[in-house]
């Protein structure tokens, strides 16, 4: 091949492995729509005498996703002041000394990563809970992941179902223990978030569902 012929095949088949290869969008970030998203939890009273449930009114935070590459994090926090259990009463109490202690812990926070991907979706997250000044580590259980564009606001938006069992004593929240409450804590999670660019190359590619 004459010198001037392959330098131009070679500089075809440089452009071509440069403009055509497969582009992957970078991951997509999301914040956390406070109006659709409350953490719950139910915990014991008396030993299995009934079981206390409430919820938290105030959360924020961030959530990133790539389905592509089956990766993604979580970084949520949680105002504990805001625990609400329907009764004005209990609520005072909660946010005492007695549990949340709200005065010195005002912020529940956890941090994970997204993981166990199934067709782009993730089915749990390992992460941790700090709460009451105390981190370990707690892994929650994905029921329902999807995302979808937001009918009205016209930008991805994703939502999931999430739940984790823990120990409140664990975390230095033993109240009620000396007599024979149970110190399993049942977490729910109803979360959803939206994208926080609009634009084909800012969503988490197509739309995972499970």
């Amino acid at each position: 091949m004459p010198p001037f012929t392959r330098h131009a095949a070679m500089a075809t088949l440089a452009m071509a492995s440069t403009f055509g290869a497969p582009v992957h969008a970078a991951p997509a970030s999301y914040t956390i729509d406070p109006a659709h998203t409350y953490p719950s939890f139910e915990a014991d009273h008396m030993g299995g005498l009934s079981t206390w449930r409430g919820k938290f009114n105030s959360t924020s935070g961030k959530i990133t996703l790539d389905k592509s590459a089956g990766t993604g994090s979580v970084d949520i926090t949680v105002d504990m002041s805001s625990a609400d259990f329907g009764l004005d009463t209990l609520n005072e109490v909660a946010r005492g000394p007695e549990l949340f202690d709200v005065t010195k812990y005002p912020r529940a926070t956890y941090k994970g990563k997204l993981a166990g991907f199934v067709n782009g979706a993730p089915t749990k997250v390992t992460g941790e809970l700090t709460l009451h000044g105390v981190t370990h580590p707690v892994d929650l259980a994905i029921n329902t992941f999807k995302c979808m564009p937001h009918p009205m606001l016209k930008r991805e938006i994703c939502g999931a179902d999430a739940y984790a069992t823990f120990k409140r004593d664990d975390f230095g929240m033993d109240g009620g223990k000396n007599y024979g409450f149970n110190m399993d804590v049942v977490l729910r999670i109803q979360v959803e978030a939206l994208v926080d660019e609009p634009g084909k190359d800012k969503v988490a590619l197509a739309s995972p569902q499970r």
